[in-house]
């Protein structure tokens, strides 16, 4: 009787969507509030990405306290800044007390200024050099100087395309790249305003939060988030669930640095671009990737290929199956133009 009344009540949690077949607790249902959709990864920690109505840049772990919230990167503009603080009431109603900066780079903190009259901004002591100029570098040129003509050809497509939801798709995507466009314009470089050498340790509302340097990789200013007790880590861009824009990076350091991030006790991992997931096998992968973009790298340098050259000639697809967005031989041209300037010059700043 005792088993028959177990298992009726496995069925209605079944049933009511709250236990998988697998006997597991189903995920809670992401949030989606304004600009964002938040996914829950653990009770008060959440993961907000785009809900596909504005350009907000980089995704934003969040951490809720006792008392208040921390976020992990500002957003691209201003305006997604606004949108982040005003869609974050869904899922708390605590002030935000802390941002930071997982590095300087445009898409994860050009909304500081949002936030830093009210909250601690914290970043690594190099981005109060990196971020000044950073409006003026090929990173963030190359992402703005490109929309107006990407706008023009949906604007073509959208003249041929017949479908209605294609049409729909299509005049979502013109109007989100004009809208950015205005947006930018908004930004003034607002720099953390609480920075830190190796790291700093937040025991704050029963949380602690460790913001960690952990040295060079996909820029010379990336840190990490890591909740020892949660086994929680936001990662910025140092380690994505996708290919990491290297035309900024150290791809050499970046190696040792994943070595000495997967030496931190986590679980999870909340990257700046991409998915949660879980464990440490996709770093070691994106470290094995790393090795062999050097390698080809070097070699079609040292064979005097030009770096456009070289970059179509980059074979990357044994690496599809860890990352999807791998389809075809080629790699991006920063990246080896990149590579080609830090074997003049191991030590060198941004792309200019």
């Amino acid at each position: 009787m005792k088993r028959r009344l177990v298992l009726a009540a496995a069925c209605l949690l079944i049933l009511a969507g709250l236990v998988r077949l697998d006997g597991r607790a189903q995920p809670d249902a992401p949030i989606v509030s304004g600009a964002h959709r938040f996914q829950k990864v653990a009770d008060g920690i959440y993961y907000a990405t785009s809900s596909g109505t504005m350009n907000v840049g980089a995704n934003s772990p969040v951490i809720v306290t006792a008392t208040d919230a921390l976020i992990v990167d500002s957003s691209i503009t201003p305006a997604a800044g606004r949108a982040l603080a005003q869609d974050l009431k869904a899922i708390t109603d605590k002030p935000i007390r802390y941002v930071v900066d997982s590095h300087y780079h445009y898409d994860h903190s050009f909304g500081n200024q949002v936030f830093d009259r009210d909250a601690q901004v914290i970043g690594h002591q190099n981005t109060l050099i990196r971020m000044p100029g950073s409006m003026e570098q090929f990173t963030y040129l190359s992402s703005v100087r490109p929309v107006p003509d990407r706008v023009a050809a949906l604007k073509e497509r959208l003249v041929k395309e017949a479908d209605p939801q294609q049409k729909a798709a299509l005049e979502r995507q013109i109007a989100s790249s004009l809208a950015y466009l205005e947006q930018v314009k908004e930004t003034l470089i607002t720099l953390p305003n609480l920075t830190f050498t190796d790291g700093i340790t937040i025991n704050h509302g029963g949380r602690e939060m460790q913001i960690k340097y952990l040295g060079r990789g996909h820029t010379d200013t990336d840190v990490v988030v890591f909740l020892p007790k949660e086994r929680v880590v936001a990662t910025g861009d140092l380690m994505e669930s996708i290919v990491s824009y290297m035309g900024d990076s150290y791809p050499q350091d970046w190696i040792a640095t994943l070595e000495r991030l997967k030496a931190l006790d986590f679980d999870t991992v909340m990257p700046g671009h991409g998915v949660v997931f879980q464990g440490k096998s996709k770093i070691t992968a994106f470290q094995q990737y790393l090795r062999d973009v050097i390698a080809q790298v070097e070699a079609f340098r040292r064979q005097g290929l030009s770096a456009e050259d070289a970059a179509a000639r980059v074979d990357l697809t044994k690496h599809a199956g860890e990352f999807a967005q791998i389809r075809a031989v080629g790699v991006d041209v920063a990246t080896v133009r990149r590579l080609y300037r830090l074997a003049q010059d191991p030590n060198a700043g941004p792309t200019p």
